[in-house]
């Protein structure tokens, strides 16, 4: 064992020394999510009446269920909190660690820093054991910061420091998968994306069995699940958590023995090997095999969540007839069944929008990191010009999400058109249409991020976490309209209302033109990264 994890004691201190800032964003969005939901509660929602319309508003729309997870009791402070924060600074954390675990272990083997390292007195397991340790470690910041900042600002304590704890095992367990992944994987990529799939598919699935009213055994066999069960505020149920403390150490056991077996360098999953003959026809034939993989997944994945999405919207009505506070407002004439399935619709569709942004993100993102490998500057010193190259990738970004969206969209029409829940297929095929100039605006800002500023890559995804954040989370707070307004989605009309406004559109459309300017501009302008 000693030879196993020669050195970890220096590395695990300079892994900290180093990496740990990386999960600073991940402590301050986490803590800052459940400390202001904490404080601005008593202020949005001053009076029972404000309370009980926050509750029936969000029973209206269980789409937003698919991201917060139920709403046991949203009319403490506390209760408002766990509903908000639960799942999503989960996520958070779990993403954290999954980055964190795959730059140091696959990260490494791929820029060549593992070979340095191995060529001292380092044990075969020492690396793995730094990256989950700076994981581990990172993921308990988050939940003793956030718990004790929480507290402070008024947050009842028990209910603070179990919610915080949920942040903590969600990204311990996710660490261990990570650690698996790592394993499983050819490289970094593939290694953090089945990781991150892993979370997002999850992910999806607690939200959707809650939102449906799926049985328990659906909700126990989901790790998210049994974070959810400890009901912070409601129940106060630490025990779930120590089913998270088993899969964790259960999945680092796994982790170090397909450690222990594999190749450097390799993964258990190969990558396949390119044509025996051949050569890249065009820049746009190059920009789609560089990107193929995650495309071929992300179209699957969105095939997927468009027979979930269209399956719960199918169910909609009855979900909502069964609500007592929801047929009450129905019934008193202050909305009607199709308006609510409407409004649920644009939620859902919004959503996917927001989802299809991320590989338009990536596509852009690639260009960068094969920047820094010097594999863009052989390129354009031929006869490729720079406007040519990046206007490749550019149509690939777009392109992708639009056929995203489209294919949720279809399947979602076709399986809610078949319900006859009032929400005819051409009308949403039309909505799902409708948010595709918005998905390009989110686009958009990492076509000006990397063509302008590549140093500060990591902006390139500030378009989705906005569009996150004000598109889901600003109306629970009674953001102001010019607030909600930066969000692209929030110009987006439904398109089944009778004189919808499509002027929204043409605004963002001028935004998008200008981001895809400032990013065409200065990548022809800067000079490439040197490495």
């Amino acid at each position: 064992m000693s030879t196993v994890l020669a050195g970890i004691r220096p590395l695990l201190v300079a892994s900290l020394r180093h990496d740990l800032r990386g999960f600073a964003p991940w402590i301050a969005i986490a803590t800052a999510l459940s400390a202001s939901s904490v404080l601005v509660y008593p202020w949005i929602f001053p009076t029972a009446e404000d309370r009980a319309g926050l509750s029936t508003a969000l029973r209206a729309n269980p789409a937003l269920g698919i991201v917060f997870g139920p709403a046991f009791d949203v009319h403490t402070s506390d209760g408002f909190n766990a509903w908000r924060s639960l799942a999503l600074a989960g996520f958070l954390v779990a993403l954290g660690a999954i980055l964190t675990v795959t730059k140091a272990t696959r990260g490494q083997e791929d820029s060549g820093q593992a070979e340095l390292l191995a060529s001292g007195v380092l044990g075969r397991g020492s690396r793995l054991l730094a990256g989950v340790g700076v994981a581990l470690i990172g993921s308990v910041l988050v939940g003793v910061v956030s718990a004790a900042v929480t507290g402070l600002c008024g947050g009842d304590w028990p209910a603070s420091v179990l919610l915080a704890a949920t942040f903590t095992a969600t990204g311990w367990m996710f660490t261990g998968i990570a650690g698996v992944t790592a394993q499983l994987g050819s490289d970094a990529r593939t290694a953090s994306s089945l990781a991150v799939g892993a979370l997002g598919v999850l992910f999806i699935m607690r939200g959707f069995a809650y939102s449906v009213g799926a049985p328990s055994w659906t909700i126990w066999i989901n790790p998210l699940g049994w974070m959810t069960e400890t009901r912070p505020a409601t129940g106060n149920d630490g025990w779930p958590l120590l089913y998270a403390l088993a899969l964790t150490v259960v999945a680092l056991i796994i982790a170090f023995v397909l450690q222990a077996r594999r190749d450097f360098g390799q993964g258990a999953i190969a990558p396949r090997p390119g044509p025996a003959r051949g050569r890249v026809r065009s820049t746009r034939h190059l920009a789609v095999t560089l990107n193929r993989g995650p495309i071929l997944t992300w179209t699957i994945a969105f095939a997927l969540l468009g027979v979930v999405f269209g399956s719960f919207a199918a169910s909609i009505q009855d979900l909502l007839g069964k609500d007592s506070a929801v047929a009450a407002i129905l019934a008193a004439g202050a909305a009607t069944p199709e308006a609510l399935t409407s409004a649920f619709l644009v939620t859902i569709l919004s959503l996917v929008g927001i989802i299809a942004a991320i590989p338009g993100v990536q596509v852009m993102v690639k260009i960068r990191s094969e920047e820094m490998e010097d594999r863009v500057e052989p390129l354009l010193a031929g006869a490729v010009s720079r406007p040519r190259f990046y206007a490749s990738n550019v149509v690939l970004a777009l392109i992708v999400p639009a056929v995203h969206v489209l294919i949720a969209g279809v399947i979602i029409a076709a399986l809610a058109a078949g319900a006859d829940i009032g929400a005819g297929f051409g009308d949403t095929v039309l909505q799902a249409a409708a948010t595709i100039p918005a998905v390009w605006t989110i686009t958009a800002v990492s076509v000006a991020v990397i063509g302008a500023r590549p140093e500060v890559s990591l902006a390139a995804w500030v378009g989705v976490f906005a569009a996150f954040v004000l598109t889901l989370l600003g109306p629970t707070f009674k953001l102001w309209d010019w607030v909600l307004a930066i969000s692209p989605f929030w110009h987006v009309p439904n398109v089944t209302e009778s004189g919808a406004d499509g002027w929204g559109l043409l605004w963002i459309s001028l935004v998008t033109l200008f981001l895809l300017l400032v990013g065409f501009v200065g990548f022809r302008r800067r000079d490439l990264a040197t490495t």
